[in-house]
Formats: structure tokens, sequence, C-alpha cells
């Protein structure tokens, strides 16, 4: 029989909507690392400019149908020290830095519901 597991509650952050951290904050900055300079200057930037934000967009559009397509299916998490969980998908926030997952089957035991923090994740794969 599996062991359950219990649940760490994390704090919520410091916004008024708890949505995560200051966009400023050198923990966001070093989270969210952008190729894209500040400051296009040139026409030559804006061209590179348009093509990095058109891949980003082609790239981020196939990553949010692939979320779709996991909703409600059984997933194996590939985690970083060769850790392998299975569970069943959820959901995921906004900016993708969770995964709601049920069921989750962990070395140690099962979690009925979980929350698994997408920079833990190395790769996932799951049945169409």
């Amino acid at each position: 029989m599996a062991t359950p597991v219990s649940v760490l509650r994390l704090p919520k952050g410091p916004d008024p909507n708890s949505r995560g951290f200051d966009p400023n904050s050198p923990r966001f900055i070093a989270l969210c690392r952008t190729s894209i300079s500040a400051s296009a200057a040139s026409e030559a930037d804006a061209e590179e400019l348009q093509r990095e934000q058109h891949a980003r967009s082609v790239l981020r559009e196939s990553f949010l149908r692939c979320l779709l397509s996991m909703n409600n299916k059984k997933v194996q998490f590939h985690m970083h020290e060769n850790v392998k969980v299975d569970a069943t998908f959820g959901a995921s926030d906004i900016d993708v830095l969770n995964f709601q997952v049920s069921n989750l089957h962990t070395p140690i035991g099962v979690q009925k519901e979980a929350l698994i923090r997408s920079q833990d994740v190395i790769s996932f794969t799951f049945d169409l």
C-alpha cells in the first residue's frame, strides 16, 4: 500500500495578488533571463528582435498546446538526481513556474495533490 506524504505549504509572494515576486528583484531577473536586448536601437536589431519574438511565440504556442493536451493524463516527470515521478497532470500557473498534479507517486510515497516546481523538472512524457 502506498504511503501518503505530507504537504509543505510555502508562504505567498510579497505582492498583493500573490502572483510571485517583484519583476525587478534579483531573483526574478535570475530566473527569467531573456536574450532580447531591452534597447533595440538600430533597424538590424529590430529585425533580429522580430525574428526572435516570432520564434519565441511559435515555441510558446506549441508548449501551451502540449500543456493543454496533458490535462487529466498520466505524466512521468524526469527530475534532477535521476528521480522519476508519476502523476495525473492538472494545470500550470500563468507563469509556468508550477505544475499542479494529483496522485503523485514518488520514491518515498504517494501524495494526493501536489505542486511541482518547473525548475525541478528536466523533462516529462505522456501518452497521447
